[in-house]
Formats: C-alpha cells, structure tokens, sequence
C-alpha cells in the first residue's frame, strides 16, 4: 500500500469539494483505497488531502493523468499542487 499527500489552495472549498465527490469513481477505478481531506485552521481553501493507493505505482499514474488535471482545473484550484508519494515504514 501507498500513501499519496496533496497539498494545494483552492479558490472555494465547497466548489471544490463538489467536482472532487464527482470524480470518485474515478479514483477508486485507479486504485484509491480511501482518502483524507483536512482544511488549513488559518485558510480554510488550504487544503491537505491524504490518500491511500494499493500501490505506488497506481498513485503516480493517477496523479499525473490528464483527467486529475481537468478536474483540478474545473475545482478551482490554484496553482500547481505540492504531492508527496510515501510508503509506510
């Protein structure tokens, strides 16, 4: 298993939340196991979001595919990501 950390500013979180719910089936279909969202308790459209991969390999296709960019791009978010991939010790 993988960890994937996303790090990004979004320009509305609920606007974003919405097209991040829309592309759920898409994760899973590429290999989410499950998933984390946290909001920065200075700026609350900072957003962490933790995910767990069924493998590595999965994770970084996903997060370099032109469908998680669309999507990103219809969610508002602002500038390029900061995406850690991790695996558990």
């Amino acid at each position: 298993m993988a960890t994937m950390l996303v790090q990004h500013t979004v320009k509305d979180f609920a606007e974003w939340k919405k097209v991040y719910d829309s592309v759920v089936d898409l994760r899973a279909s590429s290999g989410e196991l499950s998933d984390q969202i946290y909001r920065d308790a200075s700026d609350p459209n900072k957003l962490t979001v933790i995910f767990k991969w069924d493998s590595l390999e999965n994770a970084r296709n996903y997060a370099e595919s032109p469908e998680l960019k669309a999507a990103m791009e219809r969610a508002g978010v602002e500038g390029p990501p900061t995406i850690i991939f991790l695996n558990e010790a």
